[in-house]
């Protein structure tokens, strides 16, 4: 009842604005309504013992009382994770399902015996209400972050202080001025404000993305500092969870470091530090201009077909990478977008940057190693299809594979599609 009565609540107050129901409200780009988020007589077990009195036993559980919702039958909205019952996973999101992480297959191609554990596809928050729970690992991969700590506030910061206060020549602080919308998509005015915001106001950081000295809590209650030294850059179409049955989703990625910034590869490094250029056994180039390989990425339009001959454009959002060319706020506004046909969106130019997310995605992917194509075999696409398991209790089904692609036919590719590593490299 106490939900129902907040839902309509939210909902006659997006009306009101004039505002859709598919992104931004809620949060609005900084912190929320207090009570959808805490109980003050009525938390849930062990969320009164964090001290926080949350309405979930954690603090990921409580973020999905909102982003998951058990009715879902395809993308919705601001959903990150499909329920347990659907046989695979729903939404859409630049940043993937955290659903790929209940998924775990029987495959002849996984790189282990037991196949494709779901652990390895993604960022295992723990959601105790949700069946989410730690890979066990001990720590992030090339970093120290307890794997026990992993939620949902470890990356984004639940009030939203994050907030900048003009264009991005402005800083990025976690106070100021009062934060009047979110930050985060290219189009602010269905928020009912700009971008830039009015003097004296403020929009918020990305997706509520943790800065400069944030800290959080574990699920005990432990103080945790994942390190972040500022926020990334980004902008997204205002619908961005949905089918790329027909056209590609494009967040458009920024490269600003500094006055409270920090490129995305940075940011990911805060746990992942040893997985960068120069550090460990981890040596792929991250935030180093595309220079040669942008023309390469620009012609490449799948194994065997280069026709695009270095034009402007070859965008795929299964490959995006970080702007510098369009890095204000009003360029990356306009390359965000829902409408543009495969590889035929503005492609990069020599100073443009590879990333982490040029290769993985945020939350989690169907893949091994959160990555969004399948490294696992020689082959994306074989003979015009998919690959089809069959064998083992819970084979990977060419359905399977087409999810993992966002819904993208397996036509789009070549034939006989190798890895998209040579989007960049061009080897096939």
């Amino acid at each position: 009842m106490k939900t129902e009565k907040f839902a309509l609540i939210v909902l006659a107050a997006l009306l009101a604005l004039g505002v859709s129901t598919t992104s931004y409200a809620f949060h609005a780009g900084g912190v929320a309504e207090c009570g959808g988020c805490h109980s003050m007589h009525s938390p849930a077990a062990g969320g009164a013992g964090l001290g926080a009195l949350l309405i979930g036993t954690d603090q990921s559980s409580t973020c999905l009382t909102c982003h998951e919702r058990s009715t879902d039958t395809g993308p919705s909205s601001y959903h990150v994770s499909s329920p347990t019952a659907a046989a695979i996973p729903l939404q859409r999101t630049p940043g993937g399902d955290f659903a790929w992480l209940r998924k775990s297959y029987t495959t002849s191609t996984a790189s282990t015996s037991t196949g494709e554990p779901g652990a390895t596809h993604g960022h295992n928050i723990v959601a105790a209400d949700y069946t989410y729970s730690n890979d066990g690992t001990g720590t992030s991969p090339g970093g120290l972050f307890p794997a026990t700590a992993l939620g949902c506030n470890s990356c984004h910061d639940p009030h939203g202080k994050y907030r900048r206060a003009g264009d991005e020549t402005a800083p990025v602080t976690n106070g100021g001025g009062p934060i009047i919308a979110s930050g985060s998509y290219a189009n602010t005015t269905a928020a009912g404000t700009s971008d830039p915001p009015p003097a004296g106001l403020a929009l918020g950081a990305y997706r509520l993305l943790a800065g400069n000295l944030y800290t959080t809590k574990d699920p005990l209650g432990n103080v945790v500092t994942p390190g972040f030294t500022g926020v990334p850059m980004a902008k997204v179409p205002n619908t961005y969870n949905r089918t790329e049955a027909a056209t590609e989703t494009r967040t458009a990625y920024g490269v600003k470091s500094g006055n409270g910034y920090a490129t995305w590869s940075q940011w990911c490094g805060a746990c992942h530090g040893a997985m960068h250029s120069g550090n460990g056994n981890y040596v792929h180039p991250t935030d180093a201009p595309m220079t040669t390989v942008a023309a390469n990425y620009r012609s490449y339009v799948k194994s065997g077909d280069t026709t695009s001959n270095g034009t402007a454009n070859g965008f795929t959002s299964l490959v995006p990478f970080a702007s510098d060319a369009g890095a204000t706020y009003v360029g990356l506004a306009a390359l965000a977008n829902t409408n543009v046909a495969y590889n035929a969106g503005v492609g990069p130019a020599a100073t443009d940057q590879a990333m982490c997310l040029t290769c993985h995605r945020a939350h989690a992917s169907a893949f091994p190693d959160m990555l969004r194509w399948n490294m696992e075999t020689t082959f994306i696409a074989s003979n015009g299809a998919y690959p089809n398991g069959t064998a083992g209790a819970n084979p990977k089904t060419s359905a399977v594979y087409q999810a993992g692609y966002n819904d993208r036919p397996a036509t789009v590719f070549a034939s006989f599609q190798r890895v998209l590593c040579n989007k960049c490299h061009v080897q096939d």
